[in-house]
């Protein structure tokens, strides 16, 4: 069975919400067709150590290689390009155990 691969988003700030909610929507309209599942979203119940009082966003994908590929993906640069400099965020993709 192939591990499954995640984007792990944590936003410093966003500068507009109003392009944010735009960016989600482009976002969540392309990782639907693409396969990724949005399963965390929202702000820490209780942060610890380091941790800061930001947005979280983790989206499932069936593989590393189908986390990677969206990322790349000429569906999902639109939203990307309306996101623009409006969030500035940590954004990793990770292989699940």
């Amino acid at each position: 069975m192939a591990k499954k691969g995640y984007w792990v988003v944590a936003y410093k700030s966003v500068s507009d919400e109003g392009t944010f909610v735009e960016y989600a929507k482009l976002a969540g309209a392309a990782l639907e067709t693409l396969g990724g599942r949005a399963i965390v979203v929202g702000e820490p119940a209780k942060t610890h150590e380091l941790g800061m009082q930001q947005k979280v966003v983790i989206v499932e994908f069936d593989s590393l290689d189908k986390a990677v590929a969206a990322y790349e993906s000429d569906l999902y640069k639109p939203a990307l390009k309306v996101l623009g400099r409006a969030a500035e965020r940590d954004f990793r993709i990770v292989e699940g155990l």
